[in-house]
């Protein structure tokens, strides 16, 4: 079965993680953050008030059963209609999840229901029980209109896409209640994966909801952080892998870990970032882990491999 396993994140970056660790392990959590407010998952939590769907279906689709009937229904949760009319851009999975939270009445039974007919490998849970908002504090870069300065800007889709670097972030609600079930999936892992994702609106939320951070200090279980491949437009403009890490003691200074995952290709400098691991009392495990072709993209293989080396304190480290 592998060991217990819980991923913290949301879009692309999680999914990346969760195709690496299903080969270590079937005893897995995805905890999948709750802001989206842009395309289909927008629309519909817009118009029906539900949780946005998008980044839970991605994750869903990620651990999918490898055969015939498990491929075909990730593929039909990943279809999107594209028409003049109202149902332009919906994602299929989208309209199926919410469906299943209606006719249920429950949000964590509904993609139980989606993950069986998947026959997914592991379970995702949403990282709140109600949907939440984005607020960033962005630095503006000198070349914009309004001049040098901050800006204060509200919804995730928003935040990400104001050119400058966001300095702080803030829920609202604020303190939201987290889905227990969650809450005990890291309580009772052997490790904890936070990253790769978009910075501010996929890694760090998390940390912002009190039950979830509290868990993820109190926990038994080691904590490994995967390092971004690149710095993402607007989000993180200008930052460095060493930044990423120390970025998070704004918003979890007592947070612990015990390793941070990182391609040396694209780590700036080497010792600076050894040095903000260190910080959280972690060491720093350099592994290729992005695909062959140069793009910032990470391997499911590669960082399989790195993931297992971790897990089993395999530390040496591999050169650029």
């Amino acid at each position: 079965m592998g060991p217990p396993v819980v991923a913290l994140g949301g879009g692309h970056g999680l999914a990346a993680t969760l195709k690496a660790l299903r080969h270590l392990t079937k005893q897995l959590t995805a905890v999948v953050t709750v802001a989206d407010d842009g395309g289909s998952s927008g629309k519909l939590r817009g118009e029906l008030g539900v949780l946005p769907p998008g980044d839970l279906r991605m994750a869903l689709s990620a651990l999918c059963d490898d055969g015939d009937w498990g491929l075909l229904w990730r593929d039909v949760l990943q279809h999107r209609f594209h028409s003049a009319g109202e149902l332009d851009n919906h994602a299929v999975g989208n309209l199926l999840i919410v469906a299943l939270w209606e006719l249920l009445g429950d949000t964590v039974a509904g993609l139980d229901m989606v993950g069986r007919l998947l026959g997914i490998q592991g379970r995702v849970l949403p990282m709140s029980a109600v949907p939440l908002e984005i607020e960033g504090d962005v630095k503006l870069p000198d070349c914009h209109p309004d001049g040098p300065g901050f800006r204060t800007l509200r919804g995730q889709s928003t935040v990400a896409l104001e050119p400058g670097r966001i300095e702080q972030i803030r829920l609202f609600p604020q303190a939201p209640p987290a889905v227990p079930e969650a809450v005990e999936a890291v309580r009772e892992a052997e490790w904890v994966v936070l990253g790769p994702g978009s910075w501010y609106s996929s890694v760090v939320p998390h940390l912002l909801v009190p039950e979830l951070a509290a868990a993820l200090h109190e926990t038994k279980a080691r904590r490994a952080l995967t390092v971004n491949l690149s710095a993402q437009e607007g989000e993180t403009d200008g930052m460095t892998a060493a930044d990423h890490v120390r970025s998070l003691r704004e918003d979890a200074p007592e947070l612990r870990l015990d390793v941070v995952i990182a391609d040396p290709s694209v780590v700036e400098d080497l010792d600076d970032l050894t040095d903000a691991a260190e910080a959280f009392g972690a060491r720093v495990l350099f592994r290729q882990v992005r695909v062959g072709d140069g793009t910032p993209r990470h391997d499911p293989l590669r960082l399989a491999a790195a993931y297992r080396d971790a897990f089993e304190g395999t530390m040496g480290d591999v050169g650029r």
